[in-house]
């Protein structure tokens, strides 16, 4: 048996078939049959209702067709094509699926014996991956071509090429209405056939335009239904009303109801199975008013459809590809819509179509539908072309051949896609893509998915976003649809709800029967039917995945992949990221502005940023399926299509090279911004300019090259050179060293890094970089130049660092010197005051001119002045004015008081700064006046250099069990040798060891330190001496009337006597030597305290009568004589006056006694005398308590200062007791010089 024997006894067709003689299209079999057989392509045109769609496969199995191969018939619809393949199998006298057969996308309805295969155009589409020749097919209708969807064009235009490949092969196109001369022309004149009438003739009515588009359009409808009620067109019939989309089905519908003798039935593509059936079959009572979408204008035929109601309008797909965006706008329809919806009515009566426009603008309106293939993106079309190797788009015999602007935007989405290259060519990830049979968009998020292990979810979210949604929302029940969907919402991302629907939906499935399946899922508003289309989808695109190479794995946890599957999602959706401008509007790609679609989950609290499934423009540009993304997951996504912007080159010291400041854009959003990169990789030039510049000519490196080092270090000596001498110029400027390096150094070095590989491969380099003196040096000032600005100023065998900076205004101007804190106490006070050599001079002539004019006149010329005193002058710690101010005395014989200079007036370089540091050289402190710095840092409590020494850490000590304790103890502070002086020091009735500052307060310390230390080795001594001093009662009375505490003066005489004797002996160093004092002070100790008590009562007992005797007179007389006396007794009695002072001046104590009792006897009587000497001792008293207020201890320090004070108690005896004659010749001129020498001593030990 041959292979057609076998094809024809499989497909068997039936030997008579019929046709409905009222269909215009049978009186023309015969013409299409001869046509049919003569010619390999047929383009057959006629008006809607002449039965084409139907007919026409008949008339081919009819001429034998479908016997070797099917007779493929394409609708633009999968609802078409089911209910045409009803309609033929009937007419057959066949079930569906024997002898016609249809399969649309989910449903397979197709068997072995099927001859006539009703199906959509994608459909067909899919099938030249597998079968580029389409050997299936003997015969292919194209019908509904005016349609010129994007599908059929593409198929127009293969066909094209594919016919001469398969002369065996017969193409008929048709259509209601169609540019017949386009489709003839484009298969080479092919033959035309029109099939012209209808069944019934069909009545056109015009109105005018309405003012109100959006609430008029609703009323005239209703309007005219009632019309149509009250017969005005004609016997009542059931009427098709074409409108825009679903919400205004909503309204027209929610306008209409209310009437029992009326149904209301909608139809758009979204309905479900169930509902779409009402439509086509007729039941029930009352007038049938359907409400469709332009879902209803082709192919379908509504039964019993009577009236038509067209408003003219429609929402028709656009796309920007300025915008990339996919507009939905209501436009105007064509002319051949028009007349495809009037065609809908007069199928089976006289139909009447009734136009809510007028017959002018029917006829100002375009003749044809724009195609889709010149409003939509070509991607889709373009990766298919690519795949079946059709070579380029703008080559391919398309019916309308697309713009170059369209094919350019198609290639550069496929290209941000990453499908093509930027030539064009098709890539692995591209061809994998077109593997999968869905738009290339989703197909990248599937291949992304793989790569992020998330493969499980995209399958889930890209299969809902390829199908319709599943979830209804009935016009009269929304609200508890949209309650009975919110749980599958996230939080954050509408994409994740598809994944908690699906996972629920699969719990469901495997624990309910079907039937129950299908209760809960209209109990919970879900469509069965599309939810079997959603799991046919994913189940078709897990295989396609497998096929590829792309493995599933499971689920994982939502939360937990986020980031992943977001990233995966963005892999496609490249050109849908906004980010949050004000409030819900945002900034989209391109300079689009997007609101959050209404019923996104994050419409309430929209994010920084997120990506939308798609966006549409419709009463505005919406976003939906929105999710929230960060920006950062963008950057490594497809980095081709990131802009970069650098700004703010820099040489960073730490990097060592030039970091430039990055903002990425993504098609004009800012993803990224401020991000620092290397700048060296981006513009090499400019970044080697940065580098020579802000590197190498200031040295800012972290690690120097050797030759760096070198060339900073001669740099560094010429600016020194200019600090000291206070001028700029004598290095070369800054562009001078630029050209140096500039002409030597290679230009691939553009960091630190490059730098030292080149240097290591060619050390030749290192000696060609190195700077000579004479390259930088402008002029030479001479070798004198260290002597008059010397590195260092020596001072006491102290080397004080000096440092210059010529920076004028700034605080570190002019000579600074560098004194470590535990010197300051020892610095000179008046040294710095002398600056160095090389500014003296400059100082002196600077003061000299800031003299008054009186004086400044008698010392011209100024500079030789100067030079005559400087010879003569000799550089010390002493005051520089007055030093200058004697030597021009003698020299010019012109006197010039302290007063007269003008320090202040002086620029601040004429001072030299003192910078104050601790011991690791930590500026602490800076200034210009020395004395300010003293007194600032006098009672900073800092550790001291010699901290680490633990015998001199503050040790508390108990015994003499530190060993010998030396005189001098050497350390560093700052990198200078500091000189401190050991001792042991009381504080709070404790004793430590510390380091002095000064040796007299050393050895003063240490005297009271080491008396105390032999307190508490002898308490049996100090517990006799403490319970027999002051123990009479005299000496309490007298110490009650003298208003002294007893406990401290007992201490003090007991400490005293101690060291009365010891006396003409150093004070011990050394163990051995304290207990030789001890020792020596056995035996002697109690007498001495018992001679010291009776001189201290002896005092006491006459200064207690002079006070008795003082309060015997009011309180109010006698008021400065009082308080003198009393300053006196207290003065006498301090504790460490007490304590230094020599026995032989203790004894006069009872002198001092005698006096004040004859002073207050006799005040009554000769108190105007009492005054007069009271006056010619307050300027020294006064003097005296100022300068100890400033000078503590200064008393025990100053030998002067000690004479000075019992000068004043003898001067008192020669004012108040002549009578009992001085120890000491006494006068003010004494006192006034003695005064002069303690002030000379002052200046010789500042503080």
């Amino acid at each position: 048996m041959t292979e057609i024997q076998r094809s024809r006894e499989l497909r068997a067709t039936p030997k008579t078939i019929h046709y409905p003689e009222q269909l215009p299209v049978s009186e023309r079999r015969a013409d299409i049959r001869r046509a049919l057989e003569r010619h390999q392509v047929l383009v057959v045109a006629g008006e809607t209702g002449s039965g084409k769609t139907t007919q026409l496969p008949k008339i081919c199995l009819e001429m034998g067709r479908g016997v070797l191969g099917r007779i493929g018939h394409t609708q633009p619809r999968r609802l078409a094509a089911r209910t045409v393949a009803q309609r033929i199998a009937m007419e057959l006298n066949s079930e569906l699926g024997q002898l016609v057969g249809y399969q649309v996308r989910f449903t397979d309805q197709v068997s072995d014996v099927s001859a006539i295969k009703l199906m959509t155009d994608g459909i067909l589409l899919s099938e030249l991956q597998r079968d580029k020749d389409l050997s299936q097919y003997d015969t292919l209708i194209i019908d509904e071509a005016h349609e010129r969807s994007l599908n059929i064009d593409f198929i127009l235009g293969y066909l094209k090429q594919l016919l001469p490949r398969r002369p065996d092969l017969k193409l008929i196109i048709t259509s209601a209405t169609i540019d017949v001369e386009r489709f003839s022309t484009h298969f080479d004149d092919a033959p035309v056939i029109e099939v012209s009438g209808r069944t019934f003739p069909v009545d056109v009515h015009y109105f005018g335009d309405i003012d109100d588009r959006d609430q008029g359009v609703t009323e005239q409808i209703a309007l005219l239904i009632d019309d149509i009620e009250a017969l005005r067109f004609g016997p009542r019939g059931d009427v098709l009303v074409f409108l825009s989309g679903e919400r205004e089905i909503r309204e027209v519908s929610k306008r209409l109801k209310g009437n029992v003798d009326r149904q209301v039935l909608p139809l758009y593509a979204r309905l479900s199975a169930a509902e779409q059936n009402k439509v086509f079959n007729p039941s029930g009572r009352g007038m049938r008013i359907v409400l469709a979408t332009n879902v209803a204008e082709t192919s379908l035929t509504v039964p019993g459809i009577r009236y038509v109601i067209d408003p003219g309008e429609a929402r028709i797909s656009r796309y920007s590809y300025r915008t990339r965006l996919q507009r939905l706008p209501i436009e105007a329809i064509s002319q051949a819509s028009a007349n495809q919806r009037k065609g809908r009515c007069g199928r089976t009566a006289d139909g009447v179509c009734l136009r809510l426009y007028s017959e002018d603008d029917f006829n100002a309106r375009a003749e044809f539908t724009d195609p889709e293939i010149l409003r939509t993106n070509l991607a889709a079309v373009i990766l298919k072309m690519l795949q079946l190797g059709l070579g380029k788009p703008g080559a391919f015999p398309f019916v309308d051949p697309p713009e170059p602007k369209m094919i350019r935007d198609g290639f550069k989405l496929l290209e941000e896609l990453g499908a093509v290259s930027n030539r064009g060519k098709l890539t692995a990830v591209g061809y994998k893509m077109s593997r999968l049979p869905v738009d290339p968009k989703l197909a990248r998020m599937l291949l992304a998915a793989f790569d992020k292990q998330c493969l499980a979810e995209l399958l889930i979210i890209v299969s809902a976003m390829a199908v319709q949604d599943p979830r209804e929302r009935p016009a009269d029940k929304q609200s508890q649809a949209d309650q009975s969907h919110a749980r599958f919402n996230h939080p954050r991302s509408d994409f994740l709800a598809w994944v908690n629907l699906w996972i629920y939906y699969e719990e469901q499935r495997q624990a309910l029967s079907q039937n129950q399946l299908r209760k809960l899922c209209k109990k919970e508003f879900l469509s069965y039917l599309r939810m079997r289309e959603w799991r046919d989808l994913h189940r078709q695109l897990a295989i396609a995945c497998r096929q590829i190479g792309l493995i599933v794995a499971g689920v994982f946890a939502v939360e937990d992949n986020y980031k992943a599957v977001h990233i995966a999602l963005l892999s496609g959706l490249l050109g849908q990221i906004a980010q949050q401008d004000e409030g819900r509007i945002f900034n989209a790609a391109r300079s689009r502005k997007v609101q959050v679609f209404p019923g996104s989950s994050q419409y309430r609290k929209p994010p920084k940023w997120l990506v939308a499934g798609e966006m549409v423009e419709t009463s505005q540009v919406f976003a939906r399926q929105c999710a929230t993304i960060e920006p950062e997951w963008l950057l490594d996504i497809n980095p081709y299509l990131l802009k970069r912007h650098h700004y703010d080159p820099s040489w960073q010291m730490r990097a060592s090279r030039v970091m430039a400041s990055e903002r990425v854009t993504l098609f004009g959003l800012t993803i990224s911004d401020a991000k620092r990169v290397h700048f060296g990789d981006i513009d090499k030039p400019v970044a080697r300019q940065i580098m020579i510049r802000d590197g190498l000519v200031p040295g800012r490196f972290t690690s120097p090259p050797s030759f760096l080092k070198h060339n900073l270090r001669l740099i560094r000596d010429v600016q020194d050179l200019e600090s000291r001498v206070r001028r700029r110029d004598l290095l070369v400027d800054e562009e001078a060293l630029v050209t140096f390096y500039d002409e030597r150094l290679p230009s691939d070095i553009v960091s630190g890094s490059s730098l030292e590989k080149s240097l290591a491969k060619n050390p030749e380099l290192a000696q060609i970089l190195q700077l000579d003196r004479e390259h930088i040096l402008v002029r030479d000032p001479g070798a004198e130049v260290t002597e008059q600005f010397p590195s260092t100023l020596s001072w006491a065998d102290v080397e004080y660092r000096l440092t210059y900076q010529f920076e004028p205004g700034q605080a570190n101007d002019g000579v600074s010197v560098t004194v470590p804190l535990p010197l300051l106490n020892r610095t000179p006070r008046y040294r710095f005051d002398w600056l160095v050599p090389g500014l003296l001079r400059e100082k002196c002539i600077a003061l000299i001119k800031a003299l008054p004019k009186t004086i400044r006149k008698q010392l011209v010329p100024v500079p030789d002045v100067v030079d005559l005193a400087l010879a003569q002058l000799e550089i010390g710690d002493r005051d520089l004015c007055l030093a200058l101010a004697e030597t021009l005395k003698r020299q010019r014989g012109v006197t010039i008081a302290p007063g007269d200079w003008a320090e202040n007036r002086l620029e601040d370089f004429y001072r030299m700064n003192i910078r104050v540091v601790d011991e690791r050289a930590r500026l602490l402190g800076q200034g210009r006046n020395m004395f300010a710095l003293v007194e600032q840092f006098r009672d900073v409590q800092t550790k001291q250099p010699h901290d680490n020494h633990s015998q001199f850490n503050q040790r508390l000590v108990t015994d003499w069990d530190f060993g010998d304790l030396p005189k001098e103890w050497k350390s560093r502070a700052a990198g200078m040798e500091v000189l401190a002086y050991p001792a042991l020091v009381v504080r709070n009735d404790t004793i430590a060891l510390a380091l002095v500052d000064y040796p007299a307060e050393a050895e003063l310390a240490h005297r009271r330190g080491f008396a105390t230390l032999a307190l508490k080795k002898n308490p049996q001594t100090v517990k006799t001496l403490k319970k027999q001093l002051l123990a009479s009662n005299q000496a309490a009375l007298a110490i009650a009337g003298c208003g002294v505490d007893r406990q401290p003066l007992i201490r003090e005489m007991i400490i005293s006597a101690f060291i009365l004797t010891l006396e003409g002996r150093a004070n011990p160093r050394s163990a051995d030597a304290f207990e030789e004092c001890l020792q020596q002070a056995k035996g002697k100790w109690i007498p001495q305290a018992m001679e010291m008590e009776r001189a201290v009562i002896n005092f006491l007992t006459p200064a207690a009568a002079a006070l008795t005797h003082l309060k015997a007179y009011p309180a109010a007389q006698f008021q400065d004589s009082r308080i003198d006396v009393q300053r006196q007794i207290t003065a006498l009695m301090d504790s460490d006056r007490f304590f230094h002072t020599p026995w032989r001046w203790l004894q006069q104590y009872p002198r001092y006694g005698k006096a004040l009792l004859h002073r207050t006897q006799r005040l009554s009587g000769q108190y105007p005398k009492d005054q007069k000497a009271m006056s010619m001792m307050a300027p020294f008293l006064q003097k005296w308590e100022t300068l100890t207020h400033q000078r503590i201890g200064l008393e025990s320090q100053c030998p002067e200062a000690f004479e000075f004070v019992w000068m004043l108690e003898e001067f008192r005896i020669s004012l108040f007791a002549q009578h009992m004659g001085t120890k000491m010749p006494v006068s003010t001129k004494r006192l006034e010089q003695q005064w002069g020498k303690i002030e000379t001593w002052m200046q010789r030990n500042p503080r």
